[in-house]
């Protein structure tokens, strides 16, 4: 069974009903970047940073798949489909998809301050709620910060990532602006002669890498991409 790795951006969750950082009234306009999503905004404000992130919450558990993280799922039956993902939300694994790596953490978890490698789904730190603060403590009395990685931090799984990338048969990107780093650098680790696809309404410049590109949003294109697929 080919190895078909999916590289996801915000594109595929905006037709889910989730704000995207980087289109006309996206999050940045509401909210500077630096604030909200880096590691020095945690450090002069943690407060909003709890206030930001409870917010996203509530939009996600509104939100739901969309034909296009269906599709990938559906995919599965014909191929070995890893998903490699820059969102944070947890649609791909609610539309049922079996292997999500997520680079840039999961809106849905919160990590102890103290052992990041305390992983904890929200709930579990809450009494069942969305909402955590500067009080909140883990089980053992540690606070807690969103599972999110921020600017200025590290990607702990894009070596993971990039080796996914070097073993895929077919690599597809779908809804990414392809300027966020070290995810953008993924095609890069693609072997040559693999066949690349690129689903986005307002794709980015490719250059000359060999790139197919589906000038679709995500449900049309993952639609559009599986027929091609299937097809040979």
């Amino acid at each position: 069974m080919k190895k078909l790795v999916v590289s996801t951006g915000a594109g595929i969750s905006a037709e889910s009903g989730l704000s995207t950082f980087r289109d006309a009234d996206g999050l940045w306009d509401k909210y500077p970047v630096m604030q909200v999503a880096s590691a020095a905004g945690f450090r002069q404000n943690p407060a909003l940073i709890h206030q930001f992130y409870n917010e996203r919450r509530k939009q996600l558990v509104e939100c739901q798949p969309n034909a296009a993280h269906y599709g990938l799922k559906e995919l599965e039956q014909h191929f070995d489909v890893r998903v490699i993902t820059q969102n944070v939300d947890d649609l791909h694994e609610r539309a049922g998809s079996s292997h999500v790596l997520h680079l840039h953490g999961e809106l849905m978890k919160v990590r102890s301050m103290t052992h990041p490698e305390r992983i904890y789904d929200v709930r579990d730190v809450t009494g069942g709620n969305l909402e955590t603060s500067l009080a909140t403590r883990d089980k053992y009395g540690d606070p807690v910060r969103p599972h999110i990685v921020f600017f200025q931090e590290a990607v702990p799984n894009f070596d993971a990532a990039a080796q996914l990338a070097s073993e895929a048969d077919i690599f597809v990107v779908i809804g990414t602006s392809l300027v966020v780093y070290p995810a953008a650098s993924l095609i890069s680790y693609v072997r040559r002669g693999t066949p690349i696809y690129y689903i986005d309404p307002n794709p980015a410049d490719t250059g000359t890498l060999p790139v197919t590109v589906i000038r679709e949003k995500a449900t049309d294109g993952v639609r559009a991409l599986t027929e091609i697929l299937l097809k040979h």
